[in-house]
């Protein structure tokens, strides 16, 4: 339960970020419940299974070395716990948003159909080649990213955009740098199609996928009867997708101790409750803290002045909207972004804001990858952009000194957090 300090003292939006950090450091995870196999809509609560993104277990794969058996893919099925549907926690700082309505619901989150995304995800036989897999360009080696400019697809090819971090997923709809895809599911087979990145067909690669034992083991277990169809390869990718998150950075563990400096030592010895919490934010601050310069960072990052929440603000750092910045609008023929899916003026040269979280592994930057450091980036928002007919009024000439620039970076670099450990390969035989 809450100290009555804890809530009386703050107003309303800072004690249900309170609330959310005493409830994380108190709760405890459920264990799980049997029930039938996945997308059975009518589990009930008592049914799912309570996992905290970033310390699931559920990314490591079926134990085991070597590619996978279909003996350990049946042992593995016939566990009724890995049916069971799972019901997500957003860790420290990503939970203080929200996953969309019915995301879930319309396509249930379960071990079994984790893992089977998992497969599919690191398995370049989806591709015409044998060449590309997802991993290719969303790489966890590489924060999920890539660290090319532009993604590299089948024999070498390249489009004009660089790889999106495929991170942080589940607190969004709509997918790629200009938003044409409206779910995860959607954008996750895409590419498979798209004759510069796996070069396949959808017919082909499900044909592929029919022909190894093991997926249509698994595609039975978690889909029944529809087995393995394009759609259940997007589902299954998408379930996989959902479960990547960025761990609390040092500069979640630094929003989470900021409202308890105002308490005095009085307060504590009053509160037993309050005491104990008191002291496990503390350390672990202490035990993940932020630079001075990146606190200054952090206080310009959302000052008036410098304003970047504007864009990058909620639990993700980011509004998920599209933006012109002039990046690439100098050009002869620019990439008008988001207008190609709309048709309406305002969004030409606009591209969905990236998420400031662990930014610092997923260089180069900017949806045509031109900027190259963090501080590139800096310096374009500085001078203001690239001035062009659409230029949002978001972005405007700065004026920071140097000390400011690092400061901002400094910030950035302060918003990584760990992810959890992914096993790579272990895929059917």
């Amino acid at each position: 339960m809450l100290p009555s300090k804890l809530v009386s003292h703050h107003p309303p939006a800072i004690r249900l970020l309170l609330l959310s950090c005493a409830c994380l450091l108190m709760g405890a995870l459920t264990l799980p419940s049997v029930s039938r196999a996945a997308d059975k809509k009518a589990a009930s609560e008592s049914d799912a299974q309570a996992v905290l993104l970033g310390k699931t277990g559920v990314l490591q794969g079926i134990p085991g070395k070597g590619p996978l058996k279909q003996r350990e893919l049946r042992a593995w099925l016939s566990n009724p716990a890995n049916h069971v549907p799972l019901k997500v926690e957003l860790p420290l700082g990503l939970n203080v948003g929200a996953i969309p309505e019915g995301v879930l619901e319309a396509n249930p989150l379960t071990r079994a159909k984790v893992e089977l995304g998992r497969q599919l995800y690191f398995d370049t036989r989806l591709s015409k080649d044998n060449t590309i897999s997802c991993a290719t360009c969303h790489d966890p080696a590489t924060g999920w990213a890539a660290p090319t400019q532009f993604g590299v697809g089948i024999e070498g090819q390249t489009g004009n955009r660089n790889s999106p971090v495929s991170y942080n997923r589940i607190l969004t709809t709509a997918q790629f740098w200009d938003g044409r895809a409206g779910s995860l599911e959607e954008q996750a087979v895409g590419p498979i199609a798209n004759p510069i990145e796996m070069g396949n067909t959808h017919e082909n690669a499900v044909n592929t996928v029919k022909k190894i034992p093991g997926y249509v083991m698994q595609f039975q277990a978690v889909f029944g009867k529809e087995g393995v169809t394009i759609d259940n390869i997007g589902k299954a990718l998408a379930a996989f997708e959902r479960m990547l998150v960025t761990g609390p950075s040092p500069s979640d563990y630094y929003e989470r101790m900021l409202p308890y400096q105002k308490f005095t030592q009085e307060d504590l010895e009053d509160d037993e409750d309050l005491e104990k919490i008191y002291a496990q934010v503390m350390a672990d601050y202490k035990a993940h803290p932020m630079s001075e310069s990146a606190i200054r960072g952090r206080d310009l990052f959302f000052s008036k002045r410098v304003n970047c929440a504007a864009c990058h603000v909620g639990a993700n750092l980011t509004d998920e909207l599209y933006h012109n910045l002039g990046v690439g609008m100098d050009q002869e023929n620019p990439d008008l972004g988001r207008f190609v899916v709309t048709g309406v003026e305002k969004d030409k040269g606009a591209f969905k804001t990236p998420t400031i979280r662990n930014v610092a592994q997923t260089a180069p930057y900017m949806h045509d990858g031109s900027q190259k450091t963090l501080m590139e980036v800096v310096e374009h928002y500085n001078k203001g952009g690239t001035p062009n007919p659409w230029l949002s009024d978001k972005v405007e000439k700065l004026n920071l000194t140097q000390q400011e620039k690092e400061d901002l970076v400094a910030y950035m670099e302060a918003c990584t957090g760990e992810f959890e450990k992914v096993e790579t390969g272990r895929l059917p035989e």
